[in-house]
């Protein structure tokens, strides 16, 4: 068991996906870091870009083991790579159909806040995928992200 937390500009009872923003890293569904310090980030900067609510950290379980269970679909990138990029640029393309993809749980790494002008100067043929790879690292250092993007991933979350 790990805990994970979600920052949001209000404390969550029950995480659910009507609330999700599309065209995010890894498309539309519910986002939790294992790192507190990410999730208070993130609540603050929800708090900044609605001028609503306050900052605020909900923490919960979730059983890792879960990830190699049959019954989820997961899609897991350790670390910043060409595909991870190329999965990024998909799930922010507004052009594309969305949802891109049909996993229950993603996890990798966080994409820089520029992530669209990036992506943008990648497609126009301005930098290369391997540049791509490098430009969307985070700034702040490495940090991951668990993305549950379906009501069965949900149900793996135990709120503390």
């Amino acid at each position: 068991m790990i805990r994970l937390y979600h920052g949001s500009n209000q404390k969550i009872e029950v995480p659910d996906l009507q609330h999700s923003k599309p065209f995010k890293d890894f498309g539309s569904g519910f986002y939790l870091s294992p790192d507190k310090q990410q999730a208070w980030d993130m609540a603050f900067q929800k708090v900044s870009q609605t001028q609503q609510g306050k900052a605020e950290v909900t923490e919960f379980f979730f059983d890792e083991t879960a990830m190699t269970g049959s019954h989820l679909k997961v899609l897991s990138y350790p670390d910043y790579c060409e595909e991870w990029a190329l999965f990024v640029l998909k799930n922010r393309d507004r052009n594309a159909q969305h949802p891109t993809h049909d996993y229950d749980i993603v996890y990798g790494p966080i994409a820089d806040d520029g992530v669209t002008y990036q992506l943008r100067r990648y497609e126009g043929g301005v930098i290369s995928l391997g540049r791509l790879v490098e430009e969307l690292k985070y700034a702040k250092g490495i940090t991951f992200q668990y993305f549950f993007g379906t009501e069965r991933a949900l149900q793996q979350l135990k709120r503390l």
